[in-house]
């Protein structure tokens, strides 16, 4: 009988019940999934709203969003208005977790204030600040900013461990260990810009998704498309870029990995310059995919912009 009841407990101990349950976190597009999931390790089981090689800002949940969100323990979300659909979402769910902000305690580079110049663009026949249209005040593409990454590292690490103080010492440890991989990138792309001329340090991609590597590395980035993917170029901008492309021989051209290319090929082909390839601005790689982490992502973007640079050196 006392071998029964041992054994009982044995297998008790060992089922799914008994055993500690993850954490379940939703993050809201991919970049966050990763860096929720290097912080979380396995303790936390993660998925994404938006998904990889997809586009936030233009983002429309499903109903299999909204169980997904009123189902989980933690919500991560970037902030700075760049999931304008979130709150709708959220509300519409029931969500009772937490939320944690990404953003919270940056201070964000305010759109228009690119080196000093009004990145202002022209659609339809008439100027726009880039806030105008969306009410977006700062620029939300903070993960372009190592440095300020710190933060998000940060408040993800501290917001899974309030809602699991179980495991705070584990998550905080993880995310101190993380945040020093990504000083150390920071540091490796520090040195690769450093050696190329600020004169050659130009570059055009299709929205403005770049501002904060461009402030870091005091880099010229030049965008038909403003700072949404949903706002049409007008011909009189695209006519402009590709006259300054031209006059400043610029051969740093590239399209984006969440937005049809076919206005950067266009400007490319009247502008007589080569495509250098593809960036990751807003989304992950699939699975298995060359951008598959957000260190991988960045460490290609910085490898495939410094190679289109030195052929303008």
């Amino acid at each position: 009988m006392r071998r029964l009841l041992l054994l009982a407990l044995f297998l008790l101990a060992g089922s799914p019940a008994m055993a500690q349950q993850q954490l379940k976190a939703i993050a809201s597009f991919s970049i966050l999934a990763d860096i929720v999931s290097q912080v979380g390790g396995d303790k936390v089981q993660v998925a994404t709203l938006v998904p990889a090689m997809g586009d936030a800002h233009v983002f429309q949940p499903s109903p299999s969003d909204a169980r997904a969100v009123a189902g989980a323990d933690v919500l991560v979300s970037n902030g700075l208005n760049f999931e304008t659909w979130l709150d709708r979402l959220v509300a519409a769910t029931g969500f009772k977790g937490r939320r944690i902000v990404a953003a919270d305690g940056i201070r964000p580079r305010p759109l228009g204030d690119h080196h000093g110049h009004d990145h202002g663009h022209i659609h339809g026949g008439h100027t726009h600040d880039h806030g105008h249209d969306h009410g977006v005040v700062d620029d939300p593409h903070v993960w372009h900013d190592l440095r300020r990454m710190q933060t998000y590292v940060a408040n993800i690490a501290e917001g899974l461990a309030a809602a699991d103080p179980a495991n705070a010492a584990y998550y905080r440890q993880r995310g101190q260990a993380y945040a020093a991989e990504l000083k150390a990138l920071d540091a490796w792309a520090e040195a690769a810009f450093t050696a190329l001329p600020r004169a050659h340090r130009k570059v055009i991609t299709q929205h403005d998704a770049f501002g904060y590597l461009a402030d870091r590395f005091e880099i010229d980035f030049l965008a038909p498309q403003g700072i949404a993917t949903d706002a049409e170029a007008s011909a009189e901008a695209v006519g402009k870029l590709i006259r300054q492309i031209k006059r400043q021989r610029v051969q740093a051209v590239f399209f984006e990995n969440i937005i049809n290319p076919r206005l950067i090929e266009q400007i490319a082909k009247d502008a007589k310059v080569r495509i250098g390839g593809r960036l990751y601005s807003d989304a992950l790689s699939p699975p298995g995919g060359e951008a598959d982490s957000f260190i991988k992502m960045y460490r290609l973007n910085v490898e495939r912009l410094i190679a289109a640079m030195r052929r303008d050196s």
